[in-house]
């Protein structure tokens, strides 16, 4: 069994109104309820049910508006510490000392669960930075209706899932050129053309999957980096817009009952 590994929620708001909260009553994304708990406690119960999950550090501008979410009252090994306005920036001023592996997801990521942990961090060994992906074909599979943003590669369509294993500081030059770009991260080929134009040309061309050509980004920093694909569509089905807020509703719903009936 390997090693329990840390993990840091990123927890802020974005800069401007955010269309999820109006008329909601509540402050902050992280705190909106679905499914009768908060998006952030979600994540956390789930985080803390995974074995292979040491401390948690949830990252926001105001975090102790959520350290008194009552929903994490209890849990263990819990932290919560204030970021600054980037997420690129947040993240590395939180960077343990040292390369130590570290896991990252999102406080919008509420259908997390343990056995996503478990194959994410499976398949991400060996990295010096992974990010968890899930492809087209696999998601349409059961929810059609969902719309995300694709990136398209030779051999599929692409979408993250909100998962990050990161070696600590080593990766600290690519969340600085990160912290250039992000605001553009929902803009897949403005994404890709900042790593230069052999990755926009061969991504528009499809010369090479999305696992080589997130490899090849990689050694531009002198990192290991890769793509775990992952087995479930509802990895990548983030709590975005109103319409993710009804499909996750429906696949908690599912969830439950499909807890109960081996009950009855």
């Amino acid at each position: 069994m390997s090693a329990a590994i840390p993990a840091i929620v990123l927890a802020g708001s974005r800069p401007g109104p955010d269309p999820l909260l109006t008329g909601s009553g509540v402050s902050t994304k992280a705190l909106l309820p679905i499914a009768g708990e908060a998006m952030l406690v979600h994540v956390v119960k789930a985080l803390r049910a995974s074995p292979r999950v040491g401390p948690i550090t949830i990252l926001a501008q105001n975090s102790a508006e959520l350290a008194a979410e009552p929903g994490l009252t209890g849990l263990a090994d819990l932290h919560f510490s204030d970021s600054g306005q980037g997420i690129s920036s947040s993240l590395a001023a939180a960077l343990p000392p040292g390369d130590d592996p570290l896991l990252v997801t999102t406080a919008d990521n509420v259908l997390l669960t343990p056995s996503m942990i478990a194959e994410f961090l499976a398949g991400s060994s060996e990295s010096d930075v992974a990010v968890a992906m899930v492809e087209r074909a696999v998601l349409l599979a059961r929810y059609p209706e969902s719309k995300r943003t694709w990136l398209k590669f030779r051999g599929g369509w692409w979408s993250g899932a909100n998962m990050f294993r990161l070696r600590g500081r080593r990766v600290l030059p690519l969340l600085d050129f990160w912290g250039r770009i992000e605001r553009d991260r929902k803009k897949g080929l403005k994404i890709i053309a900042a790593f230069g134009p052999w990755l926009l040309i061969g991504a528009l061309l499809r010369l090479f999957t999305i696992q080589q050509g997130v490899a090849r980004a990689g050694l531009r920093f002198g990192l290991k980096a890769k793509v775990v694909p992952m087995s479930e569509g509802e990895a990548c089905i983030d709590a975005d817009k109103p319409a993710d807020i009804i499909l996750i509703e429906r696949i908690f719903a599912a969830r439950g009952q499909a807890a109960i009936e081996p009950i009855l």
